[in-house]
């Protein structure tokens, strides 16, 4: 089983053993896109893009695509506790805490 977004549930069923990976998106560059072509708006301006997505009708769109990563057992602490989606207490949970043990996640 795998999963979108690295909830925090998803995270701790990874440790549990119960979820393979979820899909990551740093949620700074994100943050920091979107904030970028806010400005770019309210100024009035053509945002400017990194790249363009086509749609099913042949429009092509302006975008920013980040690169997902794969949040495994093996590289939760080296992403989302690295950027600050979750601290180690949050995921470690009294319920999750022999897992994280296990895993070297403390």
């Amino acid at each position: 089983m795998t999963g979108q977004d690295a909830a925090l549930s998803g995270i701790q069923r990874i440790l549990a053993g119960d979820q393979y990976m979820s899909v990551y998106k740093a949620f700074k560059p994100e943050a920091y896109q979107a904030a970028e072509l806010a400005v770019a708006l309210t100024k009035g301006e053509s945002p400017k893009a990194d790249a363009a997505t086509d749609t099913a009708s042949g429009t092509s769109i302006p975008s920013f695509l980040l690169t997902p990563v794969a949040v495994t057992v093996d590289n939760i602490k080296d992403t989302v506790v690295k950027d600050g989606l979750y601290t180690v207490d949050q995921i470690c949970t009294s319920a999750y805490k022999a897992a994280c043990q296990k895993n070297g996640l403390e």
